[in-house]
């Protein structure tokens, strides 16, 4: 497919791996961006894990995940070759993204205070763990040590339980976002001032802002909250917000008055004008597992027949396979498929937004490791067909 985006003609020196990078990077390519994907010779540390152990044909799922819409090209920045190509690269893109430990590109000479000489216009994404100085510089960073030190754990699960992490990455993929919003905005800003700048993202700070109600009530009120012993799912929260079994499967009920609730599922012990707020947070369990005996007698199916004639917030509880199928999933194409030149068919997920003029598409596949090692290097270091066969051999 033709790449229509946005983004098109920005390009990109991607030298990130795992997931914050290569998902920030992923967006740019959907977005229109031209993304070189800067590999270490034995490839992106994702190419050699994937979620679920699924390696169809020998391709990792969570890499084909995160690297589609780039080209790749392997390199060995510890020599001068491989150094000398990176930078010709760097020179002529608008943006470079990059997410090893502080202080690794400016040991292979590609810090912001070495680029910025050379390319003026250059915004530079720096991506760590914790940030690149404080007392935490020299520690790995990672997704679950970022939801740890956050306290984001300790707002999930039930009272006396283990603290509880998200199943998704969620401090790699909010880093993602805010690294999109961030070097969108500083190619804004260069195409004013004509100069670009240095933006520095970490996975502590993005998931500490994300939960920017739950920590400003923390520091209003003064006192860790308490989580519910009825799962409850947040622990600012009251009766009835949650999830209910029903009789075949399960409900979520969102912010809804429990009096009004009351009256309509038939729970007279609620119907009283203490009980007309969405939020009770006294007695909060004892509300939740009442309604919960109540939603056991019918079927998900028949209560949001119920509910939702109400305009009661409310709705299924799906599971990946309900999901794909799920006609408001399908409306909103969420769920797209590609062809990949090893894997095959990719089954995976659409955009989550649309421009009326620029659509976006997947005109690129994952890479293969270093597949694009010749188009990169005619393109940007002017190689001849001697010097290719000489660096695709060695």
């Amino acid at each position: 497919m033709e790449n229509t985006g946005p983004l098109k003609g920005l390009v990109v020196a991607d030298f990130s791996q795992l997931a914050q990078g290569p998902w920030a990077t992923q967006m740019l390519g959907d977005m229109g961006a031209e993304i070189i994907k800067i590999e270490p010779i034995n490839g992106d540390w994702m190419r050699h894990y994937s979620y679920g152990n699924l390696y169809p044909e020998g391709e990792s799922i969570s890499f084909i995940s995160f690297n589609r819409n780039k080209r790749s090209i392997a390199l060995d920045l510890k020599e001068d070759e491989g150094k000398e190509i990176a930078l010709r690269i760097i020179l002529k893109a608008d943006i470079l993204i990059e997410n090893f430990r502080p202080g690794v590109m400016e040991r292979f000479g590609f810090g912001y205070e070495q680029i910025k000489k050379l390319n003026r216009r250059l915004v530079y994404c720096s991506s760590s763990g914790y940030g690149n100085s404080g007392p935490y510089i020299t520690r790995p960073g990672q997704d679950l040590l970022a939801q740890s030190i956050s306290g984001t754990a300790a707002l999930n699960g039930k009272k006396g339980d283990i603290p509880v992490v998200t199943a998704v990455g969620q401090a790699d993929l909010l880093t993602s976002l805010f690294i999109v919003q961030s070097v969108i905005a500083a190619i804004y800003s260069r195409e004013k001032s004509g100069k670009g700048q240095k933006i520095e993202a970490n996975l502590l700070s993005s998931i500490v802002g994300f939960h920017v109600q739950e920590i400003t009530a923390y520091l209003h009120k003064g006192i860790n909250p308490e989580r519910s012993e009825s799962g409850i799912p947040n622990p600012w929260l009251g009766a009835p917000y949650g999830l209910y079994d029903t009789k075949d499967n399960y409900l979520a009920i969102g912010m809804n008055s429990v009096r009004r609730l009351a009256r309509i599922v038939g729970l007279a012990k609620y119907d009283s004008e203490e009980y007309d707020s969405n939020n009770i947070l006294e007695n909060r369990d004892l509300i939740r597992n009442d309604f919960n005996k109540i939603f056991q007698t019918k079927t998900t199916g028949e209560w949001l027949i119920i509910l939702l004639e109400h305009d009661i917030w409310c709705s299924q509880v799906n599971t990946f396979n309900e999901m794909v199928d799920d006609p408001q999933i399908k409306h909103n194409e969420m769920i797209i498929d590609y062809d990949h030149p090893r894997a095959g068919n990719i089954k995976t997920t659409g955009f989550p937004v649309h421009y009326s003029e620029t659509p976006q598409n997947i005109y690129k596949p994952a890479p293969l490791l270093n597949e694009h090692a010749a188009e990169i290097l005619k393109e940007f270091c002017n190689y001849n067909d001697e010097q290719l066969v000489a660096f695709i051999n060695k």
